[in-house]
C-alpha cells in the first residue's frame, strides 16, 4: 500500500496545480465519449463552520443553521492520490448507449438535445449497474463513484469560501431554481470551475460512494476518507436545477436510500487509469 503524501508535499503539489493552466494535464476520453479531467492530489478544508452556517441560514425562507450540523466540524482532509473525474454528469446519450433504457421523465427524452441532458431518475443501485457494465465494456479505466471527500475537493477546486464563486456570479456556473426554469439543462452549458469541471453545483444531484451518517466528520479519517462502514443511506452532492441557493454549494450534504430514483438525481463517475 502506498503511503500518503506528507502534508507539506501535498500542499506543494496543490499549490503547483493551481499555478498551472486548468488543462496542464490534458483531459482523456473513453469509448463512450465521456471526458475525464485529472484532479491533482492535495489537501483542503472540508465542511462548514458555525459562522458560515449562520450566514447560509439567511439564504433560507426560514433561517435555521441547525440544518447544517452534519457539515461540521470543518476539518483538513488530504487527498493523497490524483484521480480522473468526469468533466460533466453522465448524459442521457451515454446512459442509453450503454444501458439501453430511458430512465426519467419521457419529455426529457423527446427534446431535440436529449443526448446532452444529464440522465436523471437514477438510483444509487442503478448507478452501480451502470458502473459494472461500463467496467465490462471499457478497459481504459476502472470506473467507480467518487468518495464524498473527493467530490467536495473537486467541487471546491482550491477555494476556501462557502462557494468557489461569489453568489452574484453563481448563475454563470450553475443551474439552480433561480435560473433553471425548474428543468435540467445540457451538461457543460455553464462555466467550468478551476479544475475544468462542469455542473459540480446544480443541474442534477450526483451520487457519491459513501454511506451517510450525520456525525461522519467527527469520526472520519483525515487522509482519503471513505465514509462510514455502515448505514442505510448513500450521500448525494451538488444540488440540482430544482434547488434553492442555500443548497447550491460544495459543503451541502444530502442522502437517500440506495433505491431512491428522483428526477433530480444523476451521477458523475471516476475513471481510474488502468
Amino acid at each position: 500500500m502506498m503511503k500518503p503524501f506528507p502534508r507539506s508535499l501535498a500542499c506543494l503539489i496543490l499549490a503547483l496545480a493551481f499555478a498551472l493552466p486548468v488543462h496542464a494535464v490534458e483531459p482523456r476520453q473513453n469509448t463512450l465519449g465521456m471526458t475525464f479531467v485529472f484532479i491533482p492530489p492535495g489537501e483542503f478544508r472540508m465542511g462548514t463552520s458555525l459562522d458560515e452556517a449562520e450566514s447560509i441560514a439567511f439564504e433560507m425562507p426560514e433561517p435555521d443553521a441547525s440544518k447544517f450540523l452534519d457539515e461540521a466540524p470543518v476539518h483538513t482532509v488530504v487527498i493523497s492520490q490524483g484521480f480522473w473525474l468526469g468533466q460533466s454528469e453522465v448524459t442521457q446519450g451515454q446512459w442509453h448507449q450503454l444501458m439501453g433504457d430511458k430512465p426519467g421523465p419521457a419529455e426529457y427524452w423527446q427534446q431535440a438535445d436529449w443526448e446532452s441532458l444529464p440522465v436523471v431518475s437514477v438510483s444509487w443501485d442503478m448507478a452501480q449497474q451502470f458502473l459494472t457494465r461500463l467496467n465490462q465494456r471499457d478497459a481504459s479505466f476502472r470506473y467507480r463513484l467518487p468518495s464524498e471527500a473527493e467530490w467536495e475537493y473537486a467541487a471546491r477546486a482550491g477555494s476556501t469560501a462557502t462557494r468557489p464563486v461569489p453568489v452574484e456570479q453563481l448563475a454563470e456556473y450553475a443551474w439552480f431554481i433561480e435560473n433553471s426554469g425548474d428543468v435540467p439543462h445540457p451538461v457543460a452549458s455553464r462555466k467550468p470551475n478551476a479544475f475544468g469541471l462542469y455542473d459540480m453545483l446544480g443541474n442534477v444531484w450526483e451520487w457519491v460512494n459513501d454511506r451517510y451518517h450525520p456525525d461522519t466528520y467527527t469520526k472520519a479519517t483525515r487522509t482519503d476518507p471513505m465514509g462510514p462502514a455502515q448505514g442505510g443511506s448513500r450521500v448525494r452532492r451538488g444540488g440540482s436545477y430544482h434547488c434553492p441557493l442555500f443548497q447550491t454549494r460544495p459543503g451541502y450534504r444530502s442522502a437517500n436510500t440506495p433505491d431512491t430514483a428522483y428526477s433530480v438525481i444523476g451521477l458523475r463517475v471516476v475513471g481510474e487509469a488502468r
